[in-house]
């Protein structure tokens, strides 16, 4: 006996799927030391300066999968491609500062802030309000990104100097939490963060803490890899431990 049309059809999808290697697209950057950008721009009406000594004016720069296929005057817009109007804009190449506290609050160390200094008794227990660490000195609860702020005084001569982005964290503490990356652009901080959570950063100096510990080298490398035992003791919720309040999850 034939089976009917429909079932035919349905076991024919149903051997079909089974053969077929399925693959679902991917709708977000992948983590890791690649991470591939599958975008296509046209940058137009800019200001390119190519080098120190070309410059091309009201000129188109494409982009296509995270490298530049083409640079020049009177070029047309590829198809498919997302149109960026920069008129009144500067595109040229620059160096990228890996270590820098641009847009973040100086931080000024407090007396006693080193060693056990004299005429100053010595801080024991945090000070800090709230749920935290017990040391003052690891702070990887703090993001940059959210102090950040756009300084053009301090981003002028660093722009003079062929810098255009700078990775930039609070520079306190041992555990200083996660820097940011941000271009020099005198514009809204939400139009210069490129990146939020870039990185994360530490440091041999207790910055403002006023705790004594710790005071060496030693007790340094030794308070960072207890602070990472408890974050993985933590981090497995033992039912005699309670549970870690910080909002930071030392994770």
């Amino acid at each position: 006996m034939r089976k009917p049309k429909l079932l035919r059809q349905l076991l024919a999808g149903i051997a079909l799927l089974g053969i077929t290697p399925l693959a679902a697209q991917v709708t977000f950057p992948e983590n890791g030391v690649a991470d591939p950008r599958h975008g296509h721009y046209a940058f137009t009406h800019a200001t390119i300066y190519k080098d120190g000594t070309t410059k091309l004016t009201d000129a188109t720069l494409v982009i296509k999968d995270g490298k530049i296929t083409a640079i020049g005057s009177g070029l047309k817009v590829p198809a498919g491609a997302v149109e960026v109007d920069c008129k009144g804009k500067f595109i040229y190449p620059s160096f990228i500062d890996i270590y820098s506290d641009y847009g973040m609050a100086t931080q000024q160390p407090q007396q006693g802030g080193a060693g056990f200094g004299f005429g100053t008794p010595p801080q024991i227990t945090s000070t800090e309000k709230g749920p935290s660490g017990w040391n003052q000195a690891l702070r990887s609860d703090v993001d940059a990104f959210r102090s950040f702020a756009v300084d053009d005084a301090k981003a002028k001569p660093l722009r003079e100097a062929g810098f255009g982005t700078v990775l930039s964290h609070v520079k306190d503490g041992i555990a200083r939490g996660t820097g940011t990356v941000v271009t020099l652009a005198n514009n809204n901080e939400n139009f210069v963060i490129l990146k939020d959570r870039a990185s994360s950063h530490y440091s041999f100096s207790r910055g403002t803490s006023r705790q004594s510990y710790p005071s060496s080298l030693m007790g340094t490398i030794a308070l960072l890899r207890q602070t990472f035992l408890d974050a993985q003791w933590y981090k497995n919720k033992p039912a005699k431990e309670g549970l870690n309040p910080h909002p930071a999850g030392m994770e």
